[in-house]
């Protein structure tokens, strides 16, 4: 070998070792110190109806829809009304859960105006407040199957994945759209006005196949939809939750063999508007209610309409404080328990680490995008990293999830960084979501997993 050759591949050895390898080994994992996150982390907690809130901590707003006020013809649309709601709740920085209806009691009816122009049969009662005001459709006419097909199909086709929503309740059948007509149920009274298993089925499958990203709700668990990708929303929390009874949400989902469901699928619902006055008082005053803590544990709810503390007179004092706990107990709550960062100057590469555990009692449900920042010191962003972790589906309870990269270090000066992690909200103007640790920055999103000094 001629010295000049000795001399190239000397010279060639070097920048293989100064650009493809990092300069120092990672160092033992780092633990970050855990501190509570804030109460409106998105897509969890207590929601109130749409509107301008300042007095309580959320990040979900919620509203009904009548079918017909979108649904102008057997295959056409005005997206208008909803556009309006879901850009008006944006602006405010919040994801909207919502659900349509075809039959609210005491409210105008829901039907869209050609069914009724085509004879669709309609039953008028007086139950619920209703007084006559709303009509129960006759939900075995083949129009309105076909109406309900063409709509679920048309509404995922356009919304599916928006990320100004977080979830959407299937509505459309029963009272409220929550799938029962009770008192006409064929057993409380002799008429049955309930949709057939078979038109059931044709809206759940129709539902599943038309959203493929954003999640949904249905109000109750069935062998209908036990293996379907739906989640299910309780409407009596704290009220008709807990076993034994039947038709209590607990026991519907004991008795449909999905208590396990919620680690893949989202639970949601309201707190049962007679308690949410009183839950949080100390003693709860409610003259009929159930442990609001373990409503939630056994459910494993991650969000609830509960509209009290938000308007006047809302809540005061401690009882505000225990309901703020009581919103932040929902859902998920990821902590960093653990970084690995390298140990001494880095060149080229750097190896990264973190350890994700989850304090809550439910998943983050959605994959959102994930990167590393290196902020100098002047406080600047010096250079973003898009990293491929998914923190979706992380559960209570289980090991840490250790997610490791390694990032390209070319462009950066040397010098010290802070490394930070951050988990972007797709929702323009929305919080991201925030870790529970010391060292999150609940206002930037940023998580400061420690130094990073490149060589």
């Amino acid at each position: 070998m001629t010295r000049a050759i000795r001399a190239a591949l000397a010279v060639a050895l070097a920048l293989i070792a100064t650009t493809a390898a990092p300069a120092s080994a990672t160092s033992p994992w780092t633990p970050l110190p855990y501190q509570q996150a804030p109460a409106d982390n998105p897509l969890k907690g207590f929601m109130p109806y749409a509107g301008s809130y300042q007095t309580f901590p959320h990040s979900m707003e919620w509203f009904y829809l009548p079918l017909r006020d979108v649904m102008t013809g057997p295959a056409t649309f005005d997206w208008a009304p909803l556009e309006r709601q879901l850009n008006t709740i944006a602006r405010r920085g919040h994801h909207a859960a919502f659900r349509f209806y075809l039959d609210y009691p005491a409210k105008p009816t829901g039907i869209p105006q050609f069914l009724l122009d085509q004879g669709l049969v309609t039953h008028p009662y007086q139950d619920h407040g209703n007084n006559g005001v709303s009509l129960a459709p006759d939900y075995a006419d083949p129009r309105l199957l076909a109406a309900l097909d063409h709509f679920i199909t048309a509404l995922g086709r356009r919304y599916d994945g928006d990320t100004r929503i977080g979830f959407i309740q299937l509505g459309l059948i029963g009272f409220w759209g929550e799938w029962h007509t009770w008192p006409y149920d064929g057993t409380t009274r002799p008429e049955n006005w309930m949709a057939s298993e078979a038109t059931q089925a044709a809206v759940l499958n129709r539902f599943e196949s038309a959203f493929k990203r954003t999640r949904l709700l249905v109000r109750y668990p069935s062998a209908l939809n036990k293996d379907l990708h739906l989640g299910y929303h309780d409407d009596s929390m704290a009220f008709e939750t807990l076993p034994p009874t039947p038709w209590h949400f607990v026991q519907r989902l004991i008795d449909n063999g999905v208590t396990e469901k919620w680690r893949s699928e989202p639970i949601g619902g309201e707190l049962r508007p007679e308690v949410q006055p009183c839950i949080f008082d100390q003693p709860v005053s409610c003259a009929q209610y159930e442990d609001y803590a373990e409503s939630v544990a056994r459910s494993h709810a991650s969000f609830l309409l509960n509209q009290t503390p938000f308007e006047g007179p809302g809540l005061t004092g401690d009882e505000w404080f225990r309901a703020v706990a009581g919103a932040r107990s929902l859902g998920y709550e990821l902590t960093v328990t653990e970084a690995a960062l390298p140990t001494g100057p880095a060149r080229g590469h750097a190896k990264i680490g973190v350890r994700i555990a989850n304090r809550g009692i439910a998943p983050f449900y959605y994959d959102w995008d994930i990167e590393l920042t290196a902020i100098d010191t002047s406080g600047r962003i010096a250079k973003r990293w898009p990293v491929p972790w998914s923190i979706t589906g992380i559960q209570p309870g289980a090991t840490p999830t250790e997610l490791t990269t390694q990032l390209n270090l070319h462009g950066l000066a040397k010098g010290d960084y802070q490394l930070t992690l951050r988990v972007a909200n797709p929702l323009p103007g929305g919080n991201d979501l925030r870790f529970a640790n010391t060292a999150q920055d609940v206002h930037s999103g940023l998580l400061t997993l420690g130094q990073l000094t490149v060589g």
